[in-house]
C-alpha cells in the first residue's frame, strides 16, 4: 500500500507540534470522542512493519521439514485442543 506523504510544512495548523510529539511516541486523533488515527515515527512504523506476519507456503517445506511435522508428537497437556480439528 502506497502512503501520502507530505512535508512537515504541509501539514494544517497545530500538527506540525503532533508531529514533533509522534518522533517520541505514537499521538492518537479522535473524531467524535472516539479512536480514529495514529500518528507515529517513521523509526516506529518500520519496527512495525517488521513485526508483520511472514506466511510461507508448505509446498515450499522441504520433504524433512514435512516429515519432522509428521512425527512430531504433541504433549498430553493439548489434547483437549484436538475436538477443534474435527
Amino acid at each position: 500500500m502506497d502512503m501520502i506523504r507530505m512535508t512537515e510544512a504541509e501539514l494544517p495548523g497545530g500538527l506540525g507540534a503532533l508531529a514533533e510529539k509522534a518522533r517520541h511516541e505514537p499521538v492518537t486523533i479522535t473524531r467524535d470522542g472516539r479512536d480514529d488515527l495514529v500518528l507515529l515515527s517513521a523509526e516506529e512504523y518500520a519496527r512495525l512493519k517488521r513485526r508483520d506476519r511472514r506466511v510461507g507456503l508448505t509446498e515450499d517445506l522441504s520433504e524433512e521439514w514435512i516429515e519432522a511435522v509428521r512425527s512430531a508428537k504433541v504433549p498430553d497437556e493439548f489434547a483437549a485442543l484436538d475436538a477443534e480439528l474435527k
